[in-house]
């Protein structure tokens, strides 16, 4: 497979994932407080939406990368 066609399919599934799922979520570390024995730290839950037009221009150019294609 060459590389193109790997970015091709990539393109194509992570459009479908941001389309079925419509976003995620990850933990971001924002504060860390070390006093001698006492370690405190805080992470904060972040959402990220993935728009509509996101996802299906994603598949689109997958599409049109697997289509136009060197041979």
């Amino acid at each position: 497979m060459d590389v193109q066609r790997i970015a091709a399919i990539v393109l194509i599934v992570m459009g479908a994932l941001g389309l079925a799922y419509g976003g995620f979520s990850f933990t971001k570390d924002t504060h860390d407080l070390d006093m001698g024995p006492l370690q405190i730290s805080v992470d904060e839950k972040e959402y990220v939406n993935v728009p509509m037009w996101a996802g299906v221009g994603a598949m689109v150019l997958g599409g049109v990368l697997l289509v136009w294609r060197k041979k």
